[in-house]
C-alpha cells in the first residue's frame, strides 16, 4: 500500500495544539465553577429552608397552628427519602428535580405528636437568573481563551517556523556551494533555543566539510602539479622512439595522461574559486562561427539574433569546445549549434544526457549512463560548467523528447544551453549552474 503525507506547517500545529489544551482547560475549569456555585447555592437554599423549618416548629408547637407560609403538615408529596428521615425523627433537607427544570428545596422536621411538618420551596429565580450568568460568563471567557490561543500559537509557531524556514534556506545555500553563507546569521535573533543550536552545528558541519572539501582539492592540485612534470618528460621520451604502431600508442596513452593532468588542474583551480574573467567585448554569433568552423567544419551553426556580449573569450572558448567534445563523443551527429542572443544551444542527436546529469548536474569522474558515457573521465562538462560559472553564465541540460511521451522512452537527442549574463561579472559564482 502506498503511503501518502500530509504536510502542515510547525505555526498550524503549535496552534493546534496550545487551542486544544485551553478548550480542555476552559471547559475543566467552566464545568467546575458551575458545579461549585450550583452546590454553594443550593445549600445556602437548603439551609435557608432548614431555617425557615424551624421557626415554623416552635410556632406550631407554641401556638398549636402551622401559621407560616408554605409550611404544610403531614404534606402527601413528602419525597419518600426525606418522609423516611422524618419519620425516624431527624429533621433533614432534600433537593429534588423540578419539572420546569428548576431544583425543589424540600425541609422536614417530626413534631412531638408524631406528625410531619414540611416546607417546599423552589430555586429562587433569582439564583437561576445568577447561575445562567455565570454560564454565560463562563462560556464568553472560553471562547476568548480557544482563540486566544489559537492567536499565541500561530504567533509562537510563526516566529519558529520562519526561523527553521531560514534556517533550510540557508543550508540549501551551503549545499550548493556557497561557502560564505552561515545559518546562524541567517536566522538572525539574540535568543538561544534549538534553533540556535541546530544552526550552530550546521554551520560547524559546513565549516568541517568546507576544510575538508579544500585539503582534498589541495592534495588533488598537488598530485596533478607533481604529475606533470614526469608526465611531459614521458610525452618528450616518446616522441624519441622510432616510428610504428607501439610508438603511437605510447604517444596516444602519454598524451591521454597529460590531458587528464592539465585537466584536472584546471578543475582544482576553478574549485579554488580564484579565477577571474578577463573581459573584452565580442559579437557572440560571429565569435561562436569561427570556433565551430576552426573545430569542425561540418557542424552546422545557426545565428538567430546576434549581439555584442562582454565576456571572457578564452573561457567562453573553452566551454564551446567542451560541450562540442562532449557532443560528438556521446552523442550522435548531426550537431547543431544555435546562437540567439545572449543564449548558445548545442544539441546531438543522441541518446541524452544520464538523469543523474540531469538531477545533480556535471560531476568529475562520473561519465553517466553506458548509452552517453564509458569513455573519458567525466571532466569535460564539470570545467565547462566552472568556466561558466566563471564567466557569470548559466549552463543547463536537458534532454529532447516530443510532446507528451513517457520519460522512460529514450530521448531523441540532448541539449546543453549556456546563458551568458547581461551585465559583465564581477567575481566568480555570481551565477550559480541550474539545471533546467
Amino acid at each position: 500500500m502506498q503511503r501518502t503525507g500530509l504536510r502542515t506547517g510547525l505555526r498550524w500545529k503549535l496552534s493546534a495544539a496550545i487551542t486544544a489544551v485551553g478548550a480542555l482547560v476552559a471547559l475543566t475549569l467552566s464545568v467546575v465553577v458551575h458545579n461549585a456555585a450550583r452546590y454553594s447555592m443550593l445549600s445556602n437554599a437548603r439551609d435557608l429552608a432548614d431555617e425557615r423549618v424551624q421557626i415554623a416548629q416552635r410556632n406550631y408547637e407554641t401556638s398549636g397552628r402551622a401559621n407560616f407560609p408554605g409550611i404544610k403538615i403531614d404534606d402527601p408529596d413528602l419525597p419518600k427519602d426525606l418522609l423516611a428521615k422524618a419519620t425516624a425523627g431527624r429533621r433533614a433537607t432534600y433537593v429534588a428535580d423540578g419539572t420546569s427544570g428548576v431544583p425543589d428545596i424540600w425541609a422536614a422536621v417530626p413534631l412531638k405528636d408524631g406528625r410531619i411538618l414540611s416546607l417546599h420551596t423552589g430555586f429562587t429565580y433569582r439564583s437561576a437568573a445568577v447561575l445562567d450568568d455565570l454560564d454565560e460568563a463562563l462560556l464568553i471567557g472560553s471562547i476568548a481563551v480557544v482563540f486566544g490561543g489559537c492567536a499565541l500559537g500561530v504567533l509562537i509557531g510563526g516566529q519558529l517556523s520562519g526561523r527553521l524556514r531560514k534556517a533550510a534556506t540557508a543550508a540549501r545555500q551551503v549545499a550548493r556551494g556557497e561557502t560564505d553563507v552561515r545559518v546562524r546569521d541567517a536566522i538572525g535573533g539574540v535568543v538561544r533555543d534549538e534553533t540556535d543550536d541546530l544552526a550552530r552545528a550546521v554551520d560547524a558541519m559546513a565549516d568541517a566539510l568546507s576544510q575538508r572539501l579544500e585539503a582534498e582539492r589541495r592534495v588533488t592540485a598537488d598530485i596533478a602539479h607533481e604529475l606533470r612534470t614526469p608526465v611531459t618528460g614521458l610525452l618528450t621520451a616518446a616522441e624519441l622512439l622510432p616510428p610504428g604502431r607501439p610508438t603511437e600508442l605510447v604517444r596516444d596513452r602519454a598524451q591521454a595522461m597529460r590531458t587528464l593532468v592539465e585537466d584536472v588542474l584546471e578543475v582544482a583551480r576553478l574549485d579554488s574559486a580564484s579565477e577571474r574573467a578577463e573581459l573584452q567585448d565580442i559579437m557572440l554569433g560571429e565569435f561562436v562561427s569561427r570556433r565551430v568552423a576552426a573545430r569542425d567544419a561540418g557542424i552546422k551553426v545557426l545565428v538567430v539574433h546576434e549581439s555584442r556580449v562582454t565576456t571572457d573569450p578564452r573561457r567562453l572558448e573553452r566551454v564551446l569546445i567542451n560541450l562540442l567534445v562532449n557532443a560528438a563523443k556521446h552523442g550522435r551527429p548531426p550537431i547543431e549549434v544555435t546562437v540567439e542572443g545572449r543564449v548558445i544551444r548545442v544539441r546531438d542527436h543522441g541518446p541524452g544526457f544520464p538523469e543523474e546529469l540531469l538531477a545533480d548536474g556535471p560531476s568529475r569522474f562520473r561519465t553517466g549512463s553506458k548509452d552517453r558515457a564509458g569513455h573519458g573521465h567525466g571532466l569535460g562538462l564539470t570545467i565547462a560548467a566552472g568556466q561558466a560559472r566563471v564567466l557569470g553564465a548559466r549552463l543547463t541540460f536537458r534532454n529532447v523528447r516530443p510532446v507528451g511521451v513517457r520519460e522512460d522512452v529514450p530521448a531523441e537527442g540532448a541539449v546543453a544551453v549556456l546563458w551568458l549574463p547581461e551585465h559583465a561579472p564581477t567575481n566568480t559564482g555570481s551565477y550559480p549552474m541550474l539545471p533546467e
